[in-house]
């Protein structure tokens, strides 16, 4: 199994030994976390009831310019924890009526995750959820199978220039590509509850930024050419928020989506037969960032 040294558990590879130093992810050996919670406002087959028992995990590995978490993957806030307390934590969400368990950014703690479900694997009653930002290794997913019930992936940018441009990373859609369609492979065709609520299968976001309709355009094509309404749930998000933190230097990022921008982006995925979610225009809040503040945590 892959570990901290030498670490190459997601596309970055940086090779730090971050047993000693940090990744480019901005984390060291301790998984960190920032808040523990019922979230209810994911989407209505994952947070379907009392709501996900979702784990707000610090650090990312895309560093993506217009974050709306950037306190906690750009800022890096949250506390150190371990294995142990991360079981802790799901069986103290699942005791207050957690639908699921849902980890939010955590491909940089990939080996603890793993020690931390084997801890509870017993006591765990609730579907596990992987909700990451999709820039991803498929050998490193291939090392969740068995372990994870939902993947909640993005596919964020399908143009190399746009991916560079927000978070570094031409390569993102070669890789989030690849990742996805072995998160289908092992999670099969969508299942469903007595109660409506997800318990295996894929959900893909995407998350429409301001003048990147035409970008959006080419996922959704890729997916409806890749996968089928069978296997995978779409959700496309108009939340996008311009907050102040984003550099002038990305003036293009500074706006809302317009509704023309959005409304064309479901249009277009719908006339494909892409079935799933769509948001609210009124989701574009900052009221709508959680407020990260350890509970749960310590």
């Amino acid at each position: 199994m892959k570990d901290y040294t030498n670490c190459g558990l997601c596309p970055r590879k940086c090779g730090v030994n971050r047993l000693e130093s940090i990744g480019f992810c901005g984390m060291g050996a301790f998984p960190k976390c920032a808040k523990a919670v019922l979230h209810k406002w994911e989407e209505p087959c994952i947070s379907y009831k009392n709501g996900a028992g979702t784990v707000f995990f610090s650090g990312c590995n895309l560093h993506c310019v217009y974050c709306q978490n950037n306190i906690i993957s750009n800022e890096l806030f949250g506390a150190e924890t371990d294995s142990r307390r991360l079981s802790e934590i799901y069986l103290n969400l699942q005791e207050n009526g957690a639908d699921n368990i849902e980890l939010v950014t955590p491909t940089h703690f990939i080996p603890d995750i793993i020690k931390s479900i084997d801890l509870v694997k017993d006591k765990l009653k609730i579907p596990v959820i992987y909700n990451s930002g999709g820039y991803e290794l498929t050998e490193s997913i291939r090392m969740l199978d068995g372990y994870v019930d939902v993947y909640l992936p993005d596919i964020k940018y399908f143009s190399p220039d746009i991916s560079r441009k927000y978070s570094s990373a031409p390569d993102y859609f070669e890789y989030a590509s690849q990742a996805v369609l072995d998160m289908i492979r092992q999670t099969g065709n969508l299942q469903y509850n007595y109660d409506g609520g997800l318990i295996k299968g894929t959900v893909i976001r995407h998350l429409v930024l301001p003048n990147c309709r035409h970008d959006s355009m080419k996922i959704m094509d890729w997916i409806a050419q890749n996968t089928s309404s069978e296997q995978v749930l779409v959700s496309i998000m108009s939340q996008y928020t311009p907050f102040d933190f984003i550099p002038d230097s990305f003036p293009e990022l500074k706006r809302k989506v317009t509704k023309m921008e959005y409304n064309s982006v479901v249009r277009y995925a719908q006339n494909l037969g892409i079935c799933g979610f769509t948001q609210e225009k009124s989701a574009s809040d900052e009221k709508y960032v959680p407020d990260f503040n350890l509970s749960g945590i310590i």
